[in-house]
């Protein structure tokens, strides 16, 4: 069956752990569809956000996804962030690696800017996925972006960079379903 809706392949990086404290610092999309019969990219997103509360942000949070205010110099708003995030994936259906996290950020950040979510209902977690292909491989024992795309070959120079990790998980996710 192919989805006549797009997907957007989401990924944020954050200052912490809790959407209710922790702000995106960095959000990214690729968004594909189906166009005769192969999962094509159409558009995609890729946006530093500026933290209003960094003083705030988990030390180990910032290590591992590399912020630095020089390259933050000149990232967005939060405000601005999500309208254009809203614009670009209005319709799509929500795709991520460990879903509950980075649709935890975007809910509540939609929710704190007051800008519309105008996805698509249905969500896909790649983890669960992950979990129903790779069930009969014995060598597989953790399902993390990193193991996964290592098993698969998939190149990720930067990762926890989130445009890097987004293409990653669209890459994963035409290997996992033996998409073209």
């Amino acid at each position: 069956m192919i989805l006549p809706q797009p997907l957007a392949f989401i990924d944020v990086e954050t200052t912490g752990f809790d959407p209710e404290v922790a702000e995106i610092i960095e959000l990214a999309a690729v968004i594909a569809k189906y166009k005769d019969g192969e999962l094509v990219v159409t558009d995609q997103l890729d946006l530093k956000i500026r933290p209003e509360h960094i003083e705030d942000a988990d030390p180990a949070a910032l290590r591992v996804n590399g912020y630095n205010e020089a390259d933050w110099l000149f990232a967005v708003s939060l405000g601005d962030a999500m309208k254009l995030f809203a614009e670009k994936t209005e319709g799509a259906i929500f795709v991520a690696h460990n879903m509950a996290f980075d649709y935890g950020f975007i809910t509540q950040a939609f929710k704190k800017t007051g800008v519309e979510n105008k996805m698509h209902y249905q969500k896909l977690d790649t983890i669960s996925i992950a979990f129903t292909v790779m069930k009969d491989n014995d060598e597989m024992n953790k399902l993390s972006l990193k193991a996964l795309t290592e098993h698969y070959g998939i190149e990720n120079k930067k990762a926890h960079s989130a445009f890097a990790d987004t293409y990653a998980l669209y890459e994963l996710f035409k290997k996992m379903l033996n998409l073209k």
